[in-house]
């Protein structure tokens, strides 16, 4: 015991791997990228009319030209050139990142701008983006979306309850 107390700690001990936060992240977003693209292929075969399911959720079958909320519609390569960009940095930003947390939010919010980015270059709909979850006075939205949402909100409460060590 009195060894280890005189050389102090350890580096490998007291720093997180970045390759493990990193590999955290791109696995969080391989399963959302497939899973958005299975559900995106499914919606397109399946989905010929809005169905109600329960309550306020329904499918119904849209394609968005624009952004989150069809904000910017018809600027296709702008939109997959920021989303290029941020899927980068989400990249080289989940490698620094310490808690397993802060890197299943990045890996939500890479596999979603993935997804989204997906559909816009190599499915044939003008650089729309597949919708069709439905929601009472809400816009149609995709799994993707819902990554994206649900990551950014994991990030802040992770900052929120420990800033120091995101």
């Amino acid at each position: 015991m009195r060894g280890l107390q005189e050389r102090g700690t350890v580096a490998a001990l007291s720093r997180r791997d970045g390759r493990r936060s990193l590999l955290l992240a791109l696995g969080t977003a391989g399963v959302v990228l497939v899973a958005d693209q299975v559900s995106k292929s499914f919606a397109e075969a399946d989905i010929h009319r809005p169905v109600h399911l329960v309550g306020p959720l329904g499918l119904g079958l849209t394609y968005n030209t624009g952004s989150a909320f069809s904000l910017f519609p018809g600027d296709t390569v702008v939109l997959a050139v920021v989303a290029a960009v941020m899927a980068a940095a989400l990249a080289v930003l989940a490698r620094r990142v310490r808690r397993t947390s802060s890197a299943v939010a990045l890996g939500l919010v890479l596999g979603g701008a993935l997804g989204n980015l997906a559909d816009r270059v190599f499915r044939g709909h003008g650089g729309a983006v597949v919708d069709f979850v439905t929601l009472s006075h809400w816009p149609t939205f995709n799994l993707a979306d819902a990554a994206i949402t649900v990551g950014v909100l994991l990030l802040v409460v992770t900052l929120l309850v420990r800033p120091a060590t995101a």
